[in-house]
């Protein structure tokens, strides 16, 4: 998949071949002063990631399983209803 690189300038003139091109599955990358500050992608590509992303993400049960288990006793901070212990 090709990746084109536009400056700002010409992205910005040329909006709709951007689009266009994004649309046809190519990404657009977008420079300002030589770097790269963004990328048009079409919307179901983006949709795509983001279902990725977030499929990728741990659950709280997942969250809660990683958390260490073992049988090390601690200190526990006697509080009265209302005090925060801060």
């Amino acid at each position: 998949m090709a990746k084109r690189t536009w400056s700002l300038r010409n992205a910005r003139s040329r909006f709709g071949a951007v689009v266009d091109t994004a649309l046809r599955g190519e990404p657009q990358w977008v420079t300002r002063r030589g770097k790269r500050v963004g990328v048009v992608l079409s919307a179901e590509a983006y949709e795509r990631l983001q279902r990725l992303e977030q499929a990728q993400a741990p659950s709280l049960a997942q969250c809660l399983l990683e958390l260490p288990q073992d049988d090390q006793t601690f200190d526990r901070l006697s509080l009265r209803a209302g005090e925060t212990g801060l």
